[in-house]
């Protein structure tokens, strides 16, 4: 039963398939994480398997994580995810979960946060157009009309305007794994996904089968 992996992003790359198209990939170091608590719907209201990923010193986290970690029997873990689950059969505290849990050519929605790009303008956050660049027009990147100055006399939350730009979460559905190393712990999926190299990405089967590398219906 395949429930779901945390892993790193390692960058881009291409691929070659059988008809020697190249094909753009993302390569995952996804795994080895370990099962840190089971939840039933006895003592939880709800049943789930919590997984950690990715060892940190002591240290650096707090006795309550420490206690946590030390019932599963494991070493602190730096992230932590849980899945619901319908049953717990053959899930154990401790478990180690691999990218041998999927399979080649399986459907896969990959969850992370988007790079942040800091306080954008409105082309850049938006894609508005630009205003004249001639003519003496002092137009060129502002924003236009925002709404009527007397009736509603305020802008409604919502309008598209300057600001923050990226660094949020983001899930890609439906990518396809196109190879599995399980001795290096890699995925190779087609397609790009959320965040830089580096980031954290959590990756689960595919809700919806029918769905394309860009989250629309095929």
């Amino acid at each position: 039963m395949s429930i779901g992996i945390l892993g790193k992003k390692l960058g881009m790359s291409q691929f070659f398939d059988d008809q020697g198209r190249a094909v753009p990939v993302t390569l995952i170091e996804a795994g080895p994480c370990r099962i840190t608590q089971l939840k039933t719907a006895e003592t939880d209201g709800y049943s789930a398997v919590q997984i950690g990923f990715g060892v940190i010193r002591e240290k650096l986290i707090n006795k309550p994580a420490t206690g946590h970690f030390a019932k599963s029997g494991q070493d602190p873990l730096r992230h932590i995810r849980e899945y619901r689950v319908d049953d717990l059969e053959g899930l154990e505290l401790g478990k180690a979960i691999t990218v041998g849990t999927f399979e080649t050519g399986q459907k896969i929605d990959v969850s992370g946060n988007s790079m942040g790009r800091g306080f954008s303008g409105y082309q850049k956050r938006h894609g508005f157009s630009r205003g004249p660049m001639s003519h003496g027009s002092k137009n060129h990147r502002e924003p236009g009309s925002t709404g009527a100055g007397t009736t509603p006399g305020r802008i409604y939350p919502g309008k598209r305007m300057a600001g923050r730009y990226g660094g949020k979460k983001i899930t890609t559905r439906g990518l396809t794994i196109l190879k599995i190393d399980s001795e290096r712990n890699l995925l190779v999926v087609k397609g790009s996904v959320p965040g830089k190299p580096g980031s954290l990405l959590n990756i689960r089967p595919a809700k919806r089968v029918g769905m394309n590398s860009n989250g629309g219906k095929k």
